[in-house]
């Protein structure tokens, strides 16, 4: 039996969209690997929070590795996402700028480290760093007509949408018969989903916005 049922099986459905994903986006030519990355390491994340759930988190110190694991791979999809907005906007050979602000988030959470207050909640609050640099990149690429631009923006703003379902309580997803977590996870099904189809559909050759 499963010890958090719902929040397992949505984990484990959001785990095989994005391998799903992943894998479709293999196959689109010219796209550089940095999305697919992206997606395989959103997949690892939600696979590793099936098992998590379903079965770890019975067991307190065992569950707190297993978070702790889960916080990887965060770390690693949102650096990837960041590589591949640097890439996309900026074009090749922006290596310092992307190093550049991927320090911005990590250093915030350093300081959260020494000052003791680490964990999970600590590393997603300070990854939304990271994802301002994200959006910020996007909004610079639409002001340059990026052919990508809009819809990959409307894809972060689902993904953001998504994360405010936790705030829901109990009483209202209780109407589905699911928790907020769940409910989070099936809702990032749409943005990581959007997120694919911005990345994969042939579009023009964008014009780099590097000056």
């Amino acid at each position: 039996m499963l010890t958090q049922p719902a929040q397992a099986l949505t984990d484990l459905l959001l785990g095989l969209v994005a391998c799903a994903l992943a894998l479709g986006l293999h196959r689109v030519p010219g796209r550089h690997r940095y999305w697919e990355a992206a997606f395989w390491w959103v997949a690892v994340g939600a696979l590793s929070g099936f098992v998590h759930h379903g079965v770890l988190v019975r067991w307190t110190e065992v569950a707190a590795v297993s978070w702790a694991v889960i916080s990887v791979t965060i770390v690693l999809a949102v650096s990837y996402l960041l590589a591949a907005t640097v890439e996309d906007v900026l074009g090749p050979g922006h290596g310092r700028v992307f190093w550049l602000l991927r320090m911005a988030g990590l250093l915030a959470y350093t300081a959260l480290a020494v000052t003791g207050h680490a964990g999970v909640n600590a590393l997603v609050a300070c990854e939304s760093v990271t994802f301002v640099c994200i959006i910020t990149l996007w909004v610079r690429a639409a002001f340059h007509q990026h052919p990508m631009a809009i819809p990959v923006l409307i894809a972060i703003v689902a993904s953001a949408g998504a994360g405010g379902t936790r705030a829901l309580s109990d009483g209202i997803t209780g109407h589905v018969y699911l928790d907020p977590n769940s409910v989070y996870h099936l809702a990032q099904i749409v943005g990581i989903v959007l997120l694919y189809r911005a990345v994969s559909e042939p579009r023009p050759t964008p014009v780099t916005t590097s000056t």
